[in-house]
């Protein structure tokens, strides 16, 4: 099964890496994955919720900034334990991955932080703001997916190495969410 599956992963990574690229999005991919071109989202969220929520809104900053170190620290934990080889760095797969980054990161493959952190985000925001954007709060999904895909698309992760970290983003984002959901909540104040 295991053997099957990784198999499958690999078919995967060549499909979206080789078979599935044009010109466009060999130019637009490595800038999608890259934090600093998100930041202007960071910006507009932590505005918002500062704005319309007062001091909860701190709160929100601070747990959507605990969300991120939890996803990041125990994905590098796990790529640390696991020890998957990037299929930029495989010796028997480099010469064929497209690889459309300057370097190849050293560290392990699985699970993918990129994917952990932004799935841990999304599910965060999307726990938290659902009220607030409505039907638009699944964009937080679409937005760690397509940071995800981005991942594979360079060369710098198989499939399964972005699936184990949306998962392990997922839960770490229900867990934080939950917790926030619980204790805090978003709630407009209003003054008379």
């Amino acid at each position: 099964m295991l053997e099957w599956l990784l198999r499958l992963d690999l078919r995967m990574f060549f499909r979206i890496n080789n078979q599935w690229s044009n010109g466009w999005l060999d130019a637009v991919m490595p800038w999608i994955r890259e934090p600093y071109i998100w930041a202007p989202l960071y910006l507009f969220l932590a505005l918002f919720v500062t704005i319309n929520y007062k001091w909860r809104g701190f709160f929100w900053i601070v747990c959507f900034i605990v969300c991120f170190g939890i996803a990041d620290q125990t994905g590098s934990f796990i790529k640390d334990a696991v020890g998957r080889i990037r299929p930029c760095r495989d010796p028997l797969l480099q010469h064929f991955v497209r690889s459309l980054l300057p370097y190849c990161p050293g560290s392990g493959s699985f699970t993918s932080n990129h994917a952990a952190n932004h799935f841990a985000l999304g599910t965060f925001c999307f726990l938290t703001l659902r009220k607030a954007f409505g039907g638009y709060a699944w964009l937080f999904y679409f937005w760690a997916l397509i940071i995800g895909y981005a991942q594979v698309y360079v060369g710098v992760h198989y499939p399964l190495d972005i699936a184990g970290g949306a998962l392990l983003g997922i839960m770490i984002g229900l867990l934080s969410g939950g917790f926030f959901q619980r204790r805090i909540r978003l709630e407009a104040e209003y003054t008379t």
